[in-house]
């Protein structure tokens, strides 16, 4: 288990650079996203070869692996357009709510009884994204589309934790990203005709940005993150996820200089979320110590 949750925090590190990266490359939030499911697909096609696991699935399979990688494909839509509204900071804070709808939606999706102790810690988290939501006015739009964001994200995880326990998770993935390149690649036309852009074609740095977000904080990280579902509950994963925020707004300090913007109304909330993350984790421990005696 301690190997388990090793990897679980390498995931979260990886991804407190996801947001970093959404404010360093210049694209808008959707063209963004095709590029990075479009790049992670090439990556995981090099990495199916190299491996060469047994795949052969039925078109309902590829169906089941394929709508998981549609909803990953608009949570990263939103979660760009999120910190393009507002900021590195703002984006990555909303993202903790998922923990909040994945104490509410696993449950019903599943057909089990609701955790108390879950629900308690998810309105714990709850209370400090409206502490965080009150912070600032101007940045109740890229808010709203965080909490899309992380709705998404939550039904993502919860339909992973089904999928990693039947599939091969990098084959996993590749479907995922390939069913999220064509769906983007197809409504692309009109995305761009009501949110035109300057620029269609990445530049050079872009590229390298959106290369390295790929190989590493798409295809690391979801293959990492698929290895632990196989061991952990959505749940607890997706709480141990609300630590990405410290990662990424410690980033967005020193690359840009985004303490300017946020106000103890904003730590006030960010501390309560760490809180609960800190909850969770002694909860856990004590569990397992118990499932151990």
């Amino acid at each position: 288990m301690k190997k388990t949750f090793a990897l679980l925090h390498i995931a979260v590190i990886l991804a407190g650079f996801t947001g970093v990266f959404g404010k360093l490359i210049s694209l808008n939030e959707y063209l963004l996203t095709c590029y990075r499911t479009l790049f992670s697909f090439l990556f995981l096609v090099i990495i199916v070869w190299l491996k060469k696991p047994q795949f052969k699935y039925s078109w309902s399979n590829i169906t089941e692996m394929g709508k998981a990688g549609l909803l990953i494909a608009f949570h990263w839509v939103f979660f760009y357009a999120s910190i393009k509204y507002s900021n590195v900071s703002v984006g990555v804070v909303c993202y903790c709510l998922t923990s909040f709808f994945t104490a509410f939606l696993s449950p019903l999706i599943n057909k089990k009884p609701f955790n108390i102790t879950e629900l308690l810690l998810s309105m714990l988290t709850l209370a400090g994204i409206g502490l965080i939501f009150h912070f600032d006015t101007s940045f109740r739009t890229g808010i709203i589309l965080g909490v899309i964001s992380s709705f998404l994200a939550s039904l993502y995880t919860i339909l992973n934790e089904r999928l990693v326990k039947k599939y091969d998770s990098t084959v996993m993935n590749l479907y995922q990203m390939l069913a999220g390149s064509v769906a983007l690649i197809l409504a692309s036309p009109l995305y761009l005709y009501f949110f035109p852009s300057k620029t269609i074609i990445p530049g050079t740095l872009d590229i390298i940005y959106l290369l390295l977000l790929s190989l590493f904080c798409t295809v690391g990280l979801y293959v990492m993150v698929a290895e632990v579902l196989r061991k952990m509950s959505a749940f607890t994963v997706n709480l141990t996820f609300n630590l990405e925020p410290v990662y990424s707004i410690l980033l967005a300090i020193i690359l840009f200089n985004e303490s300017r913007q946020l106000n103890l109304s904003f730590y006030a909330g960010l501390l309560i979320i760490i809180i609960s993350v800190i909850l969770q984790a002694g909860l856990s421990r004590r569990k397992r110590a118990g499932a151990d005696l």
